[in-house]
């Protein structure tokens, strides 16, 4: 979440410069543990850790620049890219992302 949070503010920051209204970025998370960690400002000590990246996240929730979602694996698009899928989930988000096959018979 912190790389997502850093790309969000240096994309807004591109826009501001551009002279254009960027507006509050929705992050898609498919951790609900990291969404709820980023939420609560509780001390959790198995968190130690990542501290600094829990705090760098959560001011930027708090100051409006970004609002994790939680959004279930099954619907991840970016599992097409980064995973080795089964037959019928990589169909399911080729579908989803109108990913067509020139080369099949219509």
């Amino acid at each position: 979440m912190t790389n997502a949070t850093s790309e969000v503010i240096w994309t807004r920051h591109l826009l501001h410069f551009l002279g254009l209204e960027a507006p509050l970025a929705r992050l898609h998370c498919d951790n609900q543990a990291a969404i709820h960690i980023a939420n609560n400002p509780v001390f959790h000590e198995r968190t130690k850790h990542i501290e600094v990246d829990c705090h760098f996240v959560r001011d930027h929730i708090v100051s409006g620049v970004i609002q994790p979602c939680y959004t279930p694996t099954t619907e991840q698009l970016a599992d097409i890219f980064t995973k080795a899928l089964g037959q019928q989930q990589f169909q399911y988000l080729k579908d989803k992302l109108g990913i067509l096959n020139p080369h099949a018979p219509t």
